[in-house]
């Protein structure tokens, strides 16, 4: 209600009037006054406080503010009909968007501060700090309020961020089109790129051009393209399957769109994937990637990885550990890489998936990614 409608409503003679009491968590219920002039004890005592409890009560005015209502003092019910009721010997001052506020709590929630503020849903808290970043503050975030001094809270308008093939957009949305961010980022033709989105911890995963990408998922990093294959529009001979492997690398290779082959060289099984993208940073865009791939796998582990053309990274700087291996008549540079300590190959865990993020991580670190 607005002032003037409080003020109607106590001039009409309403009895009981009816105020709104809350807790510092703000959740506010009814109660029953039997005046329309109450003071603070008479509100202390309403709400199921006793004096002794020295509890602190706040008017919560219909114009934003919060004011001190003492024992013994009157409350103007014109000017807001809710009330903060705690127990507290004093009161901290906090600031929300340069508004202050007098609170009755050591501590407070993100949640109580966007209520308290105003504070839409579309802007996001921070706490302010000095010599320090700002933080930023979650609904579910619970601050302690410092002593003898102010804490300050402002809301700023959310943005979010996404790189797409090493061009780093924004957004106003949490939730953006994949086209929609290729086109931010310069790619206008959204039909003649594979799209991939990569989040930490997780396997690549191909998307549509009319797909969503919600930006808050935890360790989203970035939106990979890579050209699809242009040719002369003759058909492409259908794949080896020379041996098996493991339904989960089936199922993920189909799933990013990979033509791929399993192939047997006397003793030696290969999975050859085609055309498979490397990071910015490198004289080629994709690669031709080989994989030796033991009898006994996943009991056994792959190690190291192949590939061909030779990566060359653009500046020309010297790549450790390469080595050459020749596979179906073609010469593969060799990358040795192997896994450390503490990331020891599991059969009951990895695969073919855990390993390409490896090969992943191996040539991006190359370049800086």
């Amino acid at each position: 209600m607005t002032i003037e409608e409080n003020g109607a409503a106590l001039a009409r003679g309403n009895n009981p009037v009816i105020i709104r009491v809350a807790g510092t968590d703000l959740v506010f219920r009814k109660v029953d006054l039997d005046t329309d002039t109450p003071t603070g004890g008479k509100i202390v005592k309403a709400s199921g406080f006793t004096g002794d409890q020295h509890p602190y009560v706040l008017q919560w005015r219909e114009d934003g503010d919060l004011e001190d209502i003492r024992t013994h003092e009157e409350a103007d019910l014109r000017k807001g009909m809710r009330f903060i009721v705690a127990v507290s010997s004093s009161s901290n001052r906090i600031t929300i968007d340069d508004d202050q506020y007098d609170w009755p709590a050591d501590v407070i929630s993100g949640a109580v501060v966007r209520k308290l503020g105003n504070v839409p849903a579309d802007k996001n808290i921070f706490l302010e700090r000095e010599d320090e970043p700002d933080r930023q503050v979650l609904d579910t975030d619970v601050i302690p309020i410092k002593r003898d001094g102010v804490e300050e809270f402002k809301s700023r308008k959310a943005v979010w961020e996404l790189v797409v093939q090493n061009v780093k957009i924004k957004s106003n949305t949490p939730e953006i089109r994949a086209s929609d961010a290729m086109i931010q980022a310069g790619f206008d033709d959204t039909s003649a790129w594979i799209i991939t989105l990569k989040v930490a911890g997780q396997p690549k995963r191909q998307i549509n051009a009319s797909d969503l990408i919600d930006l808050r998922t935890p360790g989203i990093e970035k939106v990979r393209l890579t050209p699809k294959q242009v040719d002369n529009g003759e058909a492409r001979p259908a794949p080896r399957r020379m041996f098996d492997l493991l339904d989960v690398d089936h199922s993920y290779l189909d799933t990013l769109g990979f033509f791929w082959e399993t192939v047997v060289e006397g003793e030696q099984r290969w999975l050859v994937i085609s055309d498979y993208p490397v990071a910015p940073g490198y004289q080629v865009n994709s690669v031709q990637l080989a994989l030796l791939v033991p009898a006994t796998y996943p009991q056994a582990q792959i190690d190291m990885f192949h590939v061909v053309p030779a990566l060359v990274k653009n500046d020309l700087g010297a790549i450790p550990n390469l080595m050459e291996q020749p596979i179906g008549g073609i010469t593969f540079q060799t990358w040795s890489r192997h896994r450390g300590q503490g990331s020891e190959w599991n059969p009951r865990r990895d695969n073919v998936v855990t390993h390409l993020a490896l090969v992943e991580s191996a040539i991006a670190k190359e370049v800086g990614e």
